[in-house]
């Protein structure tokens, strides 16, 4: 019906928006301001909608749908605080880059200020955390905002839209246009392909490296696969080191000879001291974040720095770099290959030789050693094992924050991108178990893990209803220590163990807490018993809440404390209490 119009209503013209821009699925919670949707979802069958319990819910599980898809995620929420409910997973959408839509309803165009029932300023509260917003007062404007939602949600540096809708709105009918062929973004049109004379000065500055390093971030992941594939084919090309941020883990597998594993706080020794000696730093896709950079200081004080990333405001915000790239990870990747093959680049293969020597020599440290335990499942056995028993399996991950998600990014190994999926600029407790829900109906076939803390998973762990609801069998693997771990290893390090309010007086029993969801429950406190424990929670065509009960004080290492340099890392060897006494800032300057 491509060029066509016809005559519908508001809410007819949202579920047909839906389905001309590719939407199968959409998260959401019922309200008064979105009947007249939620009517029209009910007579039709192409686009499935996915009854959550809460609306940050909903919007989780759009963020999980969308990074393991590369696809648009897609929220419906009511007026109010329905609106206010999903900010958080906005919000986390925005910082992490995620492509969502959340169409979300208001009070009658009439209604509007006069403190109607379930009202808010939904465009001016979300301004802040939304790459666009509208609110759609004129029937005639809605169908090319909706089609213009996600053109801007998934083009450019992606990110979360809101689209608010009066009820009178839905209600009144006028024409509906579908989408154009051709994009008329009103002045939106994010600029894809980097310069090349800037790549042609970065190809040759990455020749003359005696010490490089390629940085990597979820800007490859992004790009799309072909992105990662390119950024495979650089690494093999030159034979430079890579390593990642957290949100970046996938674009280049975890087997692969030239990676470093993942950089920053709880990055390993070798990423992190390749940063700090390196002498021409690769940046792609990624933003110098402060969980990254440490003391920004002393971050990587001797090399050049190029820096590809598709939104300018990134360039130089954080850190000065030498040549910068505006444009799509992809598209710069592909004339980097292509510009490099072309002019017979090599580096310097002495020099490049006692790079990998160094290398090797703080690879041989074994940054993520630890103690092991017969008597006591240690937190990173447990992710061992879990890898090594779901590695050659279809197998998606999504973590809640703390802890938990470190140890699963550095045991936990990632060969393919969009087989991650973590709040890393927010930091959101309660992504996880939504996410996967997000993850598991785009992939119903799949297997879909949720590396949880015991803390952390209960902020949304009413979404385990809808999983049941909707037979979705995701797998919520909790590393119980009874404490908001990661706010204990702080209060520990930096507060004199003086632990306020991080340990769980009245912890669920999580098997039965699973069992009341209709769901299946397991637990194991020994390590003798998980392989068998974990190979039962796979073959269970349900959903299932693992309580795997794991040693109550162990901290995360390896750690650059706050206010430290790269080559200041705390390694596990080195964590006595002395060490970290005088490792920590005196003064207490923590940026936790």
């Amino acid at each position: 019906m491509s060029g066509t119009k016809s005559e519908m209503t508001g809410a007819e013209m949202v579920v047909q928006a839906l389905k001309d821009n590719g939407v199968e699925d959409v998260f959401g919670y019922p309200g008064g301001a979105v009947l007249p949707i939620y009517d029209e979802l009910f007579q039709q069958e192409d686009v499935n909608h996915i009854l959550v319990r809460h609306e940050q819910g909903a919007g989780h599980a759009a963020e999980g749908y969308a990074r393991s898809t590369g696809k648009v995620g897609v929220a419906l929420v009511t007026s109010g605080p329905g609106a206010t409910n999903v900010v958080t997973a906005l919000q986390d959408a925005l910082m992490d880059s995620i492509p969502m839509v959340c169409i979300s309803g208001q009070v009658p165009t009439p209604l509007i200020g006069s403190d109607a029932f379930q009202e808010c300023d939904t465009v001016g509260i979300t301004r802040p955390c939304t790459k666009h917003n509208w609110l759609v007062r004129d029937i005639n404007e809605l169908p090319g905002i909706l089609h213009e939602a996600f053109r801007i949600a998934s083009t450019g540096r992606p990110g979360p839209v809101v689209v608010d809708i009066p009820k009178d709105v839905q209600f009144a009918s006028g024409e509906y246009t579908p989408p154009s062929p051709v994009s008329d973004l009103r002045g939106y049109t994010p600029k894809v392909q980097g310069d090349l004379d800037s790549i042609r000065a970065a190809i040759e500055m990455m020749a003359g490296a005696k010490r490089p390093v390629i940085y990597s971030g979820g800007g490859v992941i992004n790009a799309g696969t072909e992105a990662s594939h390119l950024l495979r084919e650089l690494v093999q090309l030159t034979n430079f080191p890579i390593t990642s941020t957290l949100m970046g883990l996938g674009a280049y597998p975890a087997s692969g000879e030239n990676w470093l594993g993942m950089l920053g706080m709880h990055g390993t020794y070798e990423a992190n001291m390749a940063m700090h000696d390196c002498d021409v730093m690769i940046c792609i896709g990624a933003r110098f974040d402060d969980r990254i950079t440490g003391r920004l200081d002393a971050f990587s004080p001797n090399s050049k720095k190029i820096h590809v990333d598709i939104d300018p405001s990134s360039i130089n915000k954080n850190v000065h770099v030498d040549i910068p790239i505006i444009g799509d990870a992809g598209h710069v990747l592909e004339d980097m290959v292509r510009l490099w093959r072309a002019s017979s680049a090599k580096v310097e293969a002495k020099a490049l030789k006692e790079w990998w020597a160094n290398i090797d020599t703080w690879r041989a440290r074994n940054s993520l050693a630890y103690t092991a335990n017969k008597d006591v499942i240690m937190p990173q056995y447990a992710l061992q094992r879990l890898y090594e028993l779901t590695k050659d399996r279809d197998t998606y991950i999504t973590t809640e924050v703390g802890q938990h998600q470190m140890w699963a990014a550095q045991f936990y190994g990632f060969e393919e991108p969009n087989r991650w999926m973590t709040s890393g600029g927010l930091g959101t407790m309660g992504y996880g178990l939504p996410a996967a829900l997000g993850v598991q109906i785009a992939h119903p076939d799949a297997l879909v893990i949720d590396i949880a803390g015991d803390a952390s998973v209960q902020m949304t762990i009413q979404e385990m209803s809808s999983a049941v609801q909707h037979e979705a069998p995701i797998k919520i693997f909790i590393l119980n220590n009874q404490y908001m771990g990661m706010v204990r290893q702080w209060q520990q390090l930096l507060h004199g163990n003086r632990l306020s309010h991080s340990y769980t007086e009245a912890m669920p029993d999580f098997v039965k807490l699973a069992e009341a969801y209709g769901c299946v429950g397991l637990r194991t406190q020994k390590p003798d018993e998980l392989d068998d424990a974990i190979n039962e929670m796979i073959s269970v065509d349900k959903p299932v809440i693992f309580d795997c009960r794991v040693a109550n004080l162990a901290n995360c290492f390896p750690m650059i404390p706050s206010g430290k340099a790269h080559n200041e890392m705390l390694l596990p060897d080195e964590a006595t209490d002395e060490a970290v006494a005088s490792a920590i800032d005196s003064k207490g300057k923590a940026l936790v």
